[in-house]
């Protein structure tokens, strides 16, 4: 027999922008339920190294009240920056001198902070969403994986890219951009890859050249994450064995990718540690909204999935959380009310955003890369 409960307010999704949502709206007194896919918040790795915007990312960690406890967590150094062309020449360099205002933190270390931010319970741990339905008069109901229904006066899709929320109010899906990526680690780089290491550099790296290249950082534990990003037919990253043990078959395909490419860069390859994982990267249509749907929204990737190239995924996601739990605490009485004001702040946010995240996958992937990534640093450093 199926156990139906009720939460007034039911997040769907524990990533970040769910939990600065629960985060905020607990900090005004506003209980709210999360429910997340993950079998535990240690369940598997989180992620690289994120650069969190002062106009974004950190006035969202202010409204939820967090922001001195990120800044303990930052990593030093890690707003560095280089630019290097496919012959691993460094073009561009910039240090960390501390000043910068996008400091970066282990993805890990930001989703630990907001999940210990809560109250214990406001989380579910393994219950995933496969259904959701209208019920009208603004509630829903929501299925789980392993069988338990829940019904909720306002249901929040915070659930990523595959939004099991998103079809309530939108039939567009994220489609493929024509750029795949290979996540790969070195390990312990400074004793075990030291040439690796000295070629990234402390913070951000990017080598690029023929509209494809490596996107690099080095990490809070000593290791280097690396993206391996080329323009692809959508079925290319099929044609690989990404579950067999040994890797040796996967880098030698990507390494034909890269004939004519200094050793260094192609050493990140074929020196990489442990498991290749292979990306897709899709996106919404730029412009992606929704008419008001009553008891129901989205944020983050459910309602704006962008391409990484503006740098502002986990941003917008932070901010959106942000925005909505203080929407929600400004109209008490009016939720229909607060859905409308948060949607007036996002819809136009997050078009400008997609816009430059376009961008900047044409200015990464052009052929004369590296060149327009110089430039369009060279047009930032005149306007300061």
């Amino acid at each position: 027999m199926t156990t139906t409960t009720h939460h007034p307010i039911a997040v769907i999704g524990g990533g970040l922008g769910g939990l600065t949502l629960a985060r905020v709206l607990h900090v005004h007194g506003i209980d709210a339920t999360v429910f997340d896919l993950e079998a535990s918040p240690d369940a598997r790795t989180q992620g690289g190294m994120l650069d969190i915007h002062e106009e974004t990312g950190q006035a969202a960690l202010r409204e939820a009240q967090l922001h001195e406890a990120f800044l303990a967590k930052v990593h030093p150094g890690g707003q560095a920056l280089r630019v290097l062309d496919k012959h691993a020449h460094v073009l561009r360099e910039e240090k960390d001198d501390g000043t910068g205002g996008r400091p970066e933190i282990d993805r890990g270390d930001l989703r630990d902070l907001l999940v210990s931010s809560l109250p214990e319970g406001t989380v579910r741990w393994n219950a995933k969403a496969v259904s959701c339905r209208a019920l009208g008069d603004g509630r829903h109901e929501v299925t789980l994986a392993d069988g338990h229904v829940f019904t909720t006066d306002l249901l929040i899709g915070a659930d990523g890219a595959w939004s099991r929320v998103r079809p309530l109010m939108s039939a567009e899906t994220p489609a493929y951009t024509g750029i795949s990526f290979v996540e790969l680690d070195l390990h312990e780089a400074e004793k075990r890859h030291p040439e690796s290491a000295a070629l990234i550099g402390g913070g951000m790296c990017f080598a690029l050249g023929d509209e494809k290249g490596f996107l690099a950082h080095r990490e809070t534990d000593g290791s280097l994450h690396i993206y391996v990003a080329l323009r692809a037919d959508e079925k290319w990253l099929g044609t690989l064995d990404f579950t067999d043990p040994d890797t040796d078959t996967v880098k030698t395909e990507l390494l034909k990718n890269f004939d004519g490419w200094a050793p260094a860069l192609r050493d990140l390859v074929s020196d990489a540690d442990g498991p290749l994982v292979p990306r897709y990267i899709h996106a919404l249509p730029i412009g992606h909204r929704w008419p008001r749907v009553p008891g129901t929204t989205l944020l983050g990737d459910a309602a704006h999935l962008m391409s990484p190239f503006a740098g502002e995924g986990a941003n917008l996601a932070l901010i959106d959380g942000a925005d909505l739990g203080r929407c929600l605490a400004e109209h008490p009485g009016d939720r229909e009310a607060a859905l409308t004001a948060y949607e007036e702040i996002l819809f136009p946010r997050s078009e400008e955003t997609a816009e430059q995240s376009v961008e900047g996958l044409e200015t990464i992937f052009d052929a004369s890369a590296p060149q327009r990534l110089l430039d369009m640093f060279a047009q930032f450093d005149e306007t300061q």
